[in-house]
């Protein structure tokens, strides 16, 4: 995948890892779309991106509105006439015991972490049908390979939107239309200070792991890599590959490592 002149769509953009991909992504002389809730942040990012001279567009939106997507598709289809490729950045993590989590939360998390992705694919996957070329990339998580204490509901999310586009793989394994999953370990971003309490509420602390997690830049750079490369997963962090593996060769070892660290609070 190359990015000059391509039009990319980018939800989550006004923070962590989307916004981050808009910049680098702009200098790399793509077209931006960008969708948030926070339409403030997106016009401060845009007026950035016109001092660089970079063609962008402002979709604001909050995507728990899960019913009107379609409609949302269609608009940013209609800004520049087409889609080359949508990033779905957008999420929101969890920090609460299973036991101690409404049921509500547990609703919050599969709507943003799921729910609207499905959609936002649903809705453009016949474009890029049509003009047989198109990206797909979902960011999801290291949690959505394996659980994690404190994440229950996001661990779920991210697992079964791995579920869905690894399906969409091997159905459109043959086509032009490329599908994207990337799996980030702990990225230096808000993510845990904006992760929903059990009440649903925002924890508003950092994770001392977040603290120590690898920079948003660098995250991206290997994001866009990846893309480059027309990868059809990506895997972020050292850490979190050797928690992987030893998960799946030794997997009442990594439930041990897992309770002990991962329940701090």
């Amino acid at each position: 995948m190359h990015f000059k002149g391509k039009v990319i769509w980018i939800t989550g953009a006004s923070s962590g890892i989307g916004k981050e991909l808009v910049y680098q992504l702009a200098k790399l002389e793509a077209i931006i779309i960008m969708t948030s809730r926070n339409r403030a942040e997106l016009e401060l990012i845009q007026k950035d991106l016109q001092v660089q001279g970079v063609t962008s567009h402002i979709l604001a939106y909050d995507l728990m509105n899960i019913e009107a997507i379609p409609q949302l598709v269609e608009q940013a289809i209609s800004l520049e006439g087409k889609i080359d490729a949508v990033i779905q950045c957008a999420g929101i993590s969890q920090r609460s015991l299973g036991v101690e989590t409404d049921f509500s939360v547990y609703q919050k998390l599969m709507q943003l972490n799921y729910f609207a992705p499905v959609a936002i694919s649903q809705a453009i996957l016949p474009h890029f049908k049509k003009n047989d070329s198109g990206n797909l990339v979902v960011i999801s998580s290291i949690a959505g390979l394996m659980g994690f204490p404190l994440r229950s509901g996001y661990a779920a999310s991210k697992h079964a939107i791995k579920g869905y586009l690894e399906t969409l793989q091997t159905e459109l394994y043959d086509s032009k239309v490329n599908l994207t999953l990337v799996f980030p370990g702990r990225i230096d971003t808000a993510i845990s200070k904006n992760a929903l309490t059990g009440t649903g509420v925002q924890a508003g602390v950092e994770d001392a792991n977040n603290k120590v997690g690898m920079s948003v830049q660098l995250c991206v750079l290997q994001i866009i890599q990846g893309l480059k490369a027309n990868k059809k997963t990506i895997y972020i962090g050292k850490p979190e590959r050797l928690l992987l593996w030893i998960w799946w060769f030794f997997p009442n070892l990594y439930l041990k490592i897992a309770h002990k660290t991962g329940l701090k609070r």
